[in-house]
């Protein structure tokens, strides 16, 4: 069985996690998101993370982390390097045995998905 764990931020990509204790489950999932945090488009100065970029990541029993995540649009430049960079910067995360990325395009990403922080950024106020 797993349980959603609840992300205050806008637009946040959303977290199931498994029956790894709550204190470690946590410590986990915040050093995901700085992981993802981590990782920029190429051509963009946001990180993925605060693009929006992210649709879920699941937490699974054997610590196997799986990310769903999209890209700004079908033809992106950075199609082939984004999930690789997406994989290695949670597989350093501690705790985590192994990471898939699974690209997505439903929902499309569109703005909507930015946080403000990216939007203060880009200067799409």
């Amino acid at each position: 069985m797993t349980d959603t764990v609840a992300n205050d931020t806008p637009n946040a990509p959303e977290v199931t996690a498994s029956s790894i204790p709550e204190a470690e489950l946590t410590r986990m999932t915040d050093d995901i998101v700085g992981a993802l945090k981590t990782v920029y488009d190429p051509e963009i100065p946001v990180d993925i993370y605060e693009l929006g970029l992210i649709y879920k990541v699941d937490i699974g029993d054997d610590r196997t982390v799986a990310v769903e995540m999209t890209l700004t649009t079908p033809n992106c430049p950075a199609a082939a390097e984004l999930p690789s960079m997406v994989e290695s910067a949670v597989a350093m995360v501690g705790g985590v045995a192994d990471v898939k990325v699974e690209i997505t395009f439903d929902p499309p990403w569109d703005q909507g998905r930015m946080s403000e922080e990216a939007r203060a950024t880009l200067n799409l106020w």
